[in-house]
């Protein structure tokens, strides 16, 4: 991910700040938070890779709830709801198929399995969904 601000590359993905101009991560509008190129004024896409950067088309990034995530984890982790709910597809697949497709003798797998990733997000070691976006508490 790169900095909308100065379009530095972050160090890490968990980066909190920009390290180049001490920018919160997310703020500015100058650079693509993708790929790193200048963005023009107003724009809505980035012209270089295609994704939204105006917070207007894509609705309010990082507006994931992680208790919302952690409590979907818990309840309803054997279906992988939380898991398409923080953008993580291939995962939601897995553990709705995985119970499905067994005829609920794999249900407990995926359950607990569920029941880990959600209390996982609620004491925070999983923060982000799948496209980088923290969690808001």
């Amino acid at each position: 991910m790169y900095c909308k601000n100065c379009g530095q590359q972050y160090v890490t993905d968990e980066a909190v700040i920009c390290v180049k101009c001490g920018a919160q991560k997310g703020s500015g509008s100058n650079f693509c938070p993708n790929c790193g190129n200048p963005v023009p004024v107003g724009a809505q896409v980035c012209m270089n890779c295609g994704i939204a950067v105006n917070d207007a088309v894509f609705g309010a990034q990082g507006n994931k709830s992680k208790i919302a995530a952690g409590l979907l984890g818990i309840f309803l982790g054997g279906f992988g709801i939380h898991n398409f709910y923080l953008g993580y597809t291939g995962k939601a697949i897995a553990q709705l198929l995985m119970t499905v497709l067994s005829c609920g003798i794999l249900s407990p797998v995926s359950a607990i399995w569920g029941l880990v990733e959600g209390i996982l997000i609620l004491t925070g070691s999983i923060h982000t969904d799948a496209s980088g976006q923290q969690l808001r508490d």
